[in-house]
């Protein structure tokens, strides 16, 4: 059982970095909402119930990570990007874990405590040590891992041993996928995943359009209907339009442009503090058993507990066009907003088999041959 909740990072900026007093206070706050969840919550199954009141774990995750990153003018592909993924969940967590601790004065220590990794001064990143003394050390290296600090650990560490812990886990980066789209920022950890899509749910199709960028487009005068067109026809993807400049092509690189290696990097340096795990997707544009095996080497060398999911590109696209009268927009790197002239009419695909233009629901769509 794990209670979990999201901090928003987008909502805790200032003077170009972390809030730190205001990120504190809501830190606060959360993990008393997610340690009230564990006493009030209905358990349809009493297992459940009895490792809840037994362990107390919560997790406390982060969401809009990509927003923060694009509100910092920082390439989400950049050590100056990891650098941030570090020094930002190091806060995070340490603020959870301190609030754990003033619970614990408040309400009591977990009822396991005693003889835990907590009890005994052991914190994530010592762990992290500890893994690398296991595995060794010799002409190669098996564990390559920053164990950089900018806050007084050693202060809390005793802390906790002292006074205890409320939750025998605090941290969990979840995927964030609905609350991130109810809030509106990017979905926990994850890059862009397309500067222009379509989303569909239950209630319909909505275009999702990234909001940095058509600003900066637009302080460009570069935000017209050609532009539209042209991020339409290339998926939401820059970096082919070359009237957009390089700093921001680079800024705004959806996932699938994105060198994996940067998203294990940044994960690695989150997961020295994490007591738990984080959803950590991967993006692979043309994956080859080369580069998987090259990356998720890289993961354990690092010293990643886990990755989530891997993605990667369809093999096929649909054709797409963007003018009005079926045309494609081509504009020249020079910034010329006219519309050059349209390409000469592409010929109709040839069918080959049967083919069918009916849509679920229609009539005879269920006995039709070319959709079964």
């Amino acid at each position: 059982m794990c209670n979990l909740g999201s901090v928003n990072l987008v909502n805790h900026l200032k003077d170009g970095g972390l809030d730190m007093d205001k990120l504190q206070r809501t830190i606060n706050t959360a993990m008393r909402m997610l340690d009230n969840v564990i006493d009030i919550n209905f358990y349809s199954v009493g297992k459940a119930r009895t490792s809840n009141l037994k362990h107390r774990p919560v997790g406390m995750g982060i969401m809009g990570f990509q927003d923060a990153l694009h509100m910092l003018r920082i390439p989400y592909a950049s050590d100056t990007a990891v650098e941030f993924a570090d020094r930002a969940m190091e806060a995070v967590c340490y603020n959870a874990y301190l609030a754990s601790t003033h619970l614990a004065e408040e309400r009591g220590r977990y009822s396991t405590f005693n003889g835990s990794l907590w009890s005994k001064g052991i914190l994530p990143q010592d762990s992290l040590k500890r893994l690398a003394e296991e595995r060794g050390a010799g002409a190669v290296p098996y564990l390559e891992a920053d164990f950089s600090e900018t806050l007084d650990w050693a202060a809390l560490r005793q802390r906790i041993q002292t006074v205890g812990m409320r939750n025998s886990n605090c941290i969990a980066i979840a995927p964030t996928a609905t609350i991130a789209n109810i809030v509106g920022v990017s979905a926990s950890i994850e890059p862009t995943y397309q500067n222009l899509f379509v989303k569909s749910n239950l209630s319909g199709e909505f275009t999702v359009v990234n909001q940095y960028l058509v600003r900066d487009l637009k302080a460009l005068n570069l935000w017209d209907e050609v532009m539209v067109g042209d991020i339409k026809y290339f998926d939401g993807s820059l970096s082919r339009i070359d009237r957009i400049p390089a700093e921001l092509r680079s800024l705004y690189a959806t996932a699938f442009e994105i060198d994996p290696v940067w998203l294990i990097e940044a994960g690695a340096r989150r997961q020295k503090w994490i007591d738990q795990a984080q959803s950590l997707n991967l993006y692979f544009h043309g994956a080859s058993g080369k580069k998987l095996d090259e990356t998720y080497k890289l993961a354990w060398v690092r010293g990643l507990k886990t990755t989530y999911y891997l993605r990667s590109m369809g093999a096929t696209s649909a054709e797409k066009s963007t003018g009005k009268g079926g045309e494609l927009n081509a504009v020249s790197a020079s910034g010329n907003a006219g519309r050059m002239a349209a390409p000469a009419a592409l010929p109709e695909p040839e069918i080959v088999g049967k083919a069918c233009t009916l849509r679920p629901g229609d009539p005879g769509f269920e006995e039709c041959e070319a959709c079964q």
